[in-house]
């Protein structure tokens, strides 16, 4: 059952053409909603088992066109694009997510004797959920913490991407950047005229 919306009827994209937005916003934002990268680091398999993760991460079954998530990471890893830092004990940023996707996809194997993309969503649930608790029991996992991987890696970077993209904002009443307009009531639980307002 799908929950009803926090911010009925709210869609960021309706002050496209408000003093909301400027030209350089409304760029950024036809970028993200319409350039999605093509495969260039990922091999077909991660993709295929990253894709798998990312949807049960992040479901979005009520989207005719789900926000796309792994064309984004992808572009990431093909450009070595991370953060400026990394743990101490995690290998540099490629090599832990082709690590990692491979020992997920191990784990899945070994425990129900099938590639990860191929369960069932049940499934998928209990290997991402053995990971998130520390359980991970497949020999890919040496030297890459594998509950790490999960929060650090698969579940931040995927909920980061997800966000990105405009058509999320919608479900968190997020109105965008602020500029231009900026934002002129700022007290406690004040809101500017054309902020998303919460369901009672």
């Amino acid at each position: 059952m799908t929950e009803p919306p926090r911010f009925p009827g709210y869609d960021v994209l309706a002050k496209w053409d408000s003093p909301s937005f400027d030209d350089v916003t409304r760029g950024v934002l036809a970028h993200r909603l319409d350039a999605v990268p093509p495969r260039r680091w990922l091999t077909a398999d991660e993709w295929d088992v990253l894709d798998a993760i990312n949807a049960r991460l992040l479901p979005q079954p009520e989207r005719d066109h789900p926000i796309p998530i792994t064309p984004w990471i992808d572009a990431m890893l093909h450009d070595d694009r991370g953060e400026g830092y990394r743990h101490p004990d995690m290998p540099p940023l490629r090599a832990a997510w082709r690590q990692g996707l491979a020992a997920v996809d191990d784990e899945a194997r070994r425990l129900h004797d099938l590639p990860f993309a191929r369960l069932d969503a049940a499934a998928q649930d209990a290997v991402l959920q053995a990971l998130a608790d520390g359980r991970a029991a497949s020999p890919r996992w040496h030297g890459l913490d594998a509950q790490r991987f999960f929060i650090h890696h698969l579940l931040k970077t995927a909920a980061g991407f997800y966000y990105a993209h405009p058509l999320a904002w919608n479900e968190i009443g997020f109105g965008g950047p602020a500029s231009p307009r900026g934002y002129v009531r700022l007290g406690f639980d004040s809101r500017d005229p054309w902020e998303a307002k919460e369901a009672p």
